[in-house]
């Protein structure tokens, strides 16, 4: 594996965690912190963003590749996945193109309208491509609104200690998300069948509403599987880290 920019912490069973929007692998910062405690903790910078090199992907297909060759770096054999959003999207790729190299996927409201049935899914797919018209037609900052919409944001769901500061529209992460990754995730179609019951857990925030917890409560649909029930909403790795860990420790227990 050349050019992934990757970050190791604690010791135990490797747990990748796949971060959410423009996450790379410093975003779960309070969130692996406390997973360390009791796992050998792994993040990377996706391709495009910050530390790695390579250029940005053309599908999360890509993303799912080099998350395999992070693990085959760092990892004996199958290790656990946690990803959120665009990263739960991602380890589901992960699962279906590497299922070697995972023993268990948590994946936390993977926003795929695939997944939906079609009027729903129809109307996800719709809501991706005004984000990306937004971008494309004002900017950073009028498509992070959009997303916000989409993803129901509250900030005021949060753990006591968790500080929240002014928007930066500036992060050089979010020209790739919004011109890349946001894209791909709007016409990824996984290959259902070959996703695994006994590896996936799909999982839901508690206080998620709309399309993000659809799609949850729809893979676990599909894969006969009960959904996981996580602390606050779409953003809680971030928001609710030490209520999501102790979460993720239960899933994967």
């Amino acid at each position: 594996m050349t050019g992934i920019h990757y970050r190791v912490r604690g010791s135990g069973p490797v747990l990748l965690l796949l971060a959410g929007g423009d996450g790379d692998a410093d975003a779960y910062g309070p969130l692996g912190d406390d997973l360390a405690a009791d796992f050998t903790v792994v993040t990377h910078d996706r391709r495009g963003q910050a530390r790695t090199v390579l250029p940005p992907a053309g599908s999360l297909a890509d993303h799912a590749d080099d998350a395999a060759a992070v693990l085959a770096t760092v990892a004996d054999g199958p290790a656990a996945v946690f990803g959120s959003s665009i990263g739960a999207a991602i380890a589901l790729e992960l699962s279906i193109r590497h299922p070697g190299s995972v023993s268990r996927v948590v994946a936390h409201e993977p926003p795929i309208s695939a997944l939906l049935p079609d009027a729903e899914g129809m109307a996800l797919f719709a809501a991706q491509k005004r984000l990306e018209d937004a971008y494309a037609e004002a900017g950073v900052a009028a498509a992070m609104v959009a997303f916000a919409q989409l993803i129901a944001v509250n900030p005021a769901d949060r753990e006591p200690e968790v500080e929240i500061g002014r928007p930066d529209f500036e992060r050089p992460n979010l020209e790739v998300f919004l011109r890349y990754d946001a894209p791909a995730v709007r016409k990824y179609r996984p290959e259902v069948s070959a996703l695994r019951a006994e590896l996936v857990v799909p999982a839901v925030g508690r206080s998620t509403d709309g399309p993000p917890a659809e799609c949850a409560h729809a893979l676990g649909a599909l894969l006969g599987v009960p959904v996981a029930v996580f602390p606050g909403g779409h953003t809680a790795p971030t928001l609710r880290p030490r209520g999501v860990a102790e979460a993720l420790r239960a899933a994967l227990a």
